[in-house]
């Protein structure tokens, strides 16, 4: 059985429809490249304690909601204090049905190279919003625990701030970015299909139509 054509000769399948545009989306595929996949997930023991929940599949799905709900939870997570947070951030994207690799590589970004900045950082947001003088980054002052209850508070301010921050910016980036991707594609294609009907070679009658 041959293909349907449309009048000017061309496939249907050629048409773009969002479905088509979205299984090829850009975004998505990267997405898809740069995060844990499902079998690393279910290896790791720290994520094991979830058991059954890690079959929702809520969790595994890359469409704009979820991707972005995920790197909300993500980027809020990574300024927690640096212990269990993988876990914290695998419990909100369970509850939140979001993105769960996702939610969990975005806290990586937490490692021993970025804490420093990142903290201080926090630390100054935090200060600034108390009117508390800021410390200078002194290793040493820092190494000293007896002064960690002084910065404690500026610093968990600060944190939160940050993260809810990077929280917000992180969804509707990836929000605004999925659209234009999707809106980019969709021009592609329908050029793509424009340029293929108007075509001579497709819309010159077949020999048996001349008959």
């Amino acid at each position: 059985m041959s293909v349907p054509r449309d009048a000017g000769g061309a496939h249907r399948h050629n048409i773009p429809t969002p479905d088509n545009i979205v299984r090829t989306n850009g975004v998505k595929q990267w997405l898809k490249r740069v995060a844990p996949d499902r079998q690393t997930i279910h290896e790791n023991r720290c994520l094991g304690v979830f058991g059954s929940l890690l079959h929702d599949p809520n969790l595994w799905h890359f469409n704009r909601r979820s991707a972005a709900g995920a790197f909300a939870v993500g980027l809020f997570v990574m300024y927690l204090p640096p212990i269990g947070q993988m876990l914290v951030a695998a419990a909100i994207a369970i509850a939140a049905r979001v993105n769960l690799p996702i939610s969990v590589a975005l806290v990586w970004v937490t490692n021993p190279f970025t804490i420093p900045p990142m903290f201080y950082f926090a630390y100054v947001v935090g200060s600034w919003i108390l009117g508390i003088p800021v410390r200078g980054f002194d290793v040493d002052f820092w190494m000293e625990s007896h002064n960690w209850l002084n910065i404690l508070a500026p610093l968990m301010l600060g944190s939160l701030v940050c993260g809810t921050v990077c929280s917000v910016t992180g969804y509707f980036a990836v929000q605004g970015i999925w659209r234009w991707s999707l809106v980019r594609q969709i021009k592609r294609r329908r050029a793509r299909y424009q340029a293929m009907t108007s075509s001579p070679t497709l819309n010159r009658p077949s020999s048996k139509r001349q008959m």
